[in-house]
């Protein structure tokens, strides 16, 4: 048989199985319980959280009460006569939307409802959205609308005002990562969890990137997945050799920083994403040093957050947030710069000066003389 992705194999397909949108699948279970279903709906949200599942389920659940599976499996594989998936971003224009709309007048063939799911919809062209108004203005009884969007504000207002609109949120790391060790665990395969977290944070609140990633690494042939595969597929700068970066930082050893960039940058590294994993590890240095170590700001596995606690101790608040707002400053400045490999050696060298920085400025701003200094003549 024919590989399926696992963003694919392992969609919801009930209400009760969607993940990160709990009170978006509850709302729309009790409407249709209640038959108050409206007779549009606009899905928005970021990419990979949900939106065209949802749709479905909706849809399945509106025209297959009886959960048979055979009209289940064509919802969900969009081959279902009465849920018609339009892809907007390759059927924009006008013509298109006027054959859906004279299509709209005939009845359903076996649910109770024609459903029409428009991915992408804020791709349409503006004759498109005004054909399509007029239908949505005056729907047939038996017609349902669910639109999906990655851009709400391309939607015309007019449209919106037709849809209840329903918001998808970024899915959070820690639903992300259990997820993906139940895939694991239904695949056959093994991972520590500092890996599964890694997968889940890369993922930025999408189930499906998260997944994606998943699939990459399982397609390497190994059993038993690691770190150190997901850093080679990836070129992501390894997590050990950063861990001694950051602590030469905080030694104020700059030798050893640079030893350090210089063995990153040779494994071909860009700078940029050495500076945006800083970034990263700062940002979660910053927080377990304010928060403490059972703080829920930091989503990182258990021994991987404690051993980050011990190590935000070498740092003082300031010192991090000035270390932070140079990372960022710097990471921009390479965009343009003649000489990206000296301007990131010399923001590798501040950053192991920081502290000696700081300390000299508080003498200056106090108005301390150095031991030893001659005295003002008056």
């Amino acid at each position: 048989m024919a590989y399926t992705a696992l963003a694919r194999k392992h969609r919801s397909r009930t209400f009760d199985t969607v993940i990160g949108q709990e009170p978006i699948a509850k709302t729309l279970a009790a409407a249709i319980a209640s038959d108050r279903v409206h007779h549009a709906f606009l899905f928005t949200g970021t990419r990979g959280v949900g939106k065209t599942s949802m749709a479905r389920i909706f849809a399945n659940e509106l025209n297959n009460p009886e959960h048979k599976d055979d009209i289940a499996a064509a919802v969900f594989a969009g081959q279902d006569t009465d849920v018609i998936e339009i892809d907007a971003a390759s059927n924009t224009g006008v013509d298109h939307t006027r054959e859906l709309i004279a299509n709209a007048a005939y009845r359903p063939m076996r649910g109770r409802y024609k459903v029409y799911i428009i991915d992408e919809v804020h791709m349409l062209s503006m004759q498109a959205f005004n054909a399509l108004l007029k239908t949505m203005e005056e729907p047939p009884e038996h017609v349902k609308f669910i639109l999906c969007t990655t851009e709400s504000h391309k939607v015309p207002a007019t449209i919106q005002s037709r849809c209840q609109r329903f918001d998808f949120r970024n899915i959070p790391v820690s639903r992300i990562a259990d997820h993906l060790s139940s895939v694991l665990d239904q695949e056959g395969f093994t991972a520590d969890q500092e890996l599964i977290y890694s997968l889940a944070r890369l993922g930025n609140g999408s189930m499906r990137d998260g997944l994606s990633l998943l699939d990459r690494l399982m397609a390497s042939g190994e059993k038993s997945l690691s770190v150190a595969l997901l850093e080679e597929l990836l070129g992501l700068p390894d997590r050990q050799i950063m861990g001694q970066l950051i602590d030469a930082i905080a030694g104020g050893d700059p030798a050893t920083v640079l030893r350090a960039t210089g063995q990153l940058l040779s494994k071909g590294i860009a700078a940029e994403q050495m500076l945006a994993t800083l970034l990263e590890r700062f940002r979660d240095l910053m927080v377990l040093g304010a928060c403490g170590v059972d703080t829920d700001l930091v989503e990182l596995s258990d021994d991987v957050k404690q051993a980050e606690f011990e190590r935000a101790k070498q740092f003082d608040a300031a010192g991090i947030v000035h270390m932070i707002a140079l990372c960022e400053s710097v990471q921009r400045a390479l965009k343009s710069s003649p000489a990206p490999r000296a301007l990131t050696d010399a923001c590798m060298v501040r950053l192991a000066m920081t502290e000696k920085i700081a300390d000299l400025t508080a003498l200056v701003q106090a108005g301390a003389v150095p031991s030893g200094a001659p005295a003002k003549k008056t």
